[in-house]
């Protein structure tokens, strides 16, 4: 059967890095109003210490980051590793042993009105969570972060500034705040910037794709480990749901996809798949509905079986509310068929059946 005609792979790319985006604001969202303000600190810390761990020093080659001080290796970091997923960061170099970042508004974590509902708890979060955290794990005992401003508590954005001091710094002092500090000027020619021969724009819209969709996966093991696997899902399923239904406009209009029938819903999600770089196949049934087998999954590659299986559930729920956002009612059942197997089918909804989730 034909798909969305003239839809590219570069649209289908940037739909999926725009949804994920959003539903990482709308769990963050969810456990903010469902969950204690303890609960959004433990859960950003992991979140930020599980992200620290897996990209911080096997990003630094990549970036060009490699024998420089490690107050400016932190701080460009930061800039370039945000950069590629389209976060806007200033770089203000006051020495080899002190260098500054600022956030520039809107916020990526906080995008739109959703700043004001975050607590300021995940701020805190993941600045003990990563932050306090890039001296450890250089094995330099003196660098620690200094943070001058903070995103939700109305100030100028997250600010601060990595220092490389003169002697060693307890735990509790890696990571301290100075709200009445005063903040270099920017210069822009010496904003820093990914090597070229490495970082093509097919790789960066790629690179900022899988910045949100790590986001979402590792936010969902991170909030599991905090509140309970059960919890987790349910809350990562429920805000899923809804940030499919709420977005499914905004994707078909990216991608040329119609609120149609079951052929065209299929071809949504086939269109959508493609974005992920996973392969997706359809099948016409006899009895009018649509086989969907999509095989590679992205979303999951390289976590552990049973968090495999909590990251999917609630991801397949994103695509059950885009697809329950057509005007006709239509629904989308997706079960894991295989390792790396994810079959669909999408068929008309029974009107009896169409208020259960």
């Amino acid at each position: 059967m034909t798909t969305i005609d003239k839809v590219s792979e570069a649209d289908a790319i940037a739909a999926q890095a725009q949804l994920h985006h959003q539903y990482f604001l709308g769990l963050q969202l969810m456990v903010a109003v469902q969950e204690s303000r303890d609960t959004v600190f433990r859960w950003m810390f992991r979140l930020f210490r599980r992200q620290h761990e897996d990209k911080f020093l096997s990003s630094f080659s990549k970036l060009g980051l490699d024998g420089l001080p490690h107050a400016i290796a932190c701080a460009k970091y930061h800039v370039l590793s945000n950069g590629v997923g389209g976060v806007a960061v200033e770089y203000m170099e006051e020495s080899n042993a002190k260098a500054w970042v600022r956030f520039r508004y809107p916020r990526w974590m906080y995008a739109g009105p959703a700043i004001c509902g975050i607590p300021v708890e995940a701020s805190r979060g993941f600045l003990h969570g990563w932050y306090a955290q890039n001296g450890v794990s250089l094995n330099n005992p003196r660098l620690g972060f200094v943070c001058v401003s903070e995103d939700v508590t109305g100030q100028f954005g997250l600010c601060g500034y990595f220092k490389e001091h003169d002697h060693d710094l307890a735990p509790e002092q890696r990571l301290r705040f100075a709200p009445n500090e005063s903040v270099p000027s920017f210069n822009a020619s010496e904003q820093p910037s990914p090597p070229d021969s490495q970082w093509s724009a097919e790789r960066l819209a790629k690179a900022n794709r899988n910045y949100a969709v790590e986001y979402v996966r590792n936010g969902l093991v991170a909030l599991a480990q905090v509140v309970g696997a059960l919890r987790a899902e349910e809350l990562g399923k429920r805000a899923a749901r809804l940030t499919g239904l709420q977005h499914y406009p905004v994707m078909a209009k990216q991608i040329g996809g119609v609120d149609g029938d079951v052929i065209d819903a299929s071809q949504f999600l086939h269109a959508m798949m493609v974005g992920m770089g996973d392969k997706v196949v359809l099948t016409e049934l006899e009895n009018g509905s649509i086989r969907c087998t999509q095989s590679g999954l992205r979303v999951v590659r390289g976590l552990e079986s049973a968090t495999r299986e909590s990251v999917l559930a609630c991801w397949i729920e994103l695509w059950r509310g885009a697809v329950h956002s057509h005007r006709l009612f239509i629904d989308a059942q997706g079960e894991v068929t295989g390792d790396d197997t994810l079959t669909w089918t999408i068929m008309r909804q029974d009107p009896a059946n169409r208020n259960q989730i």
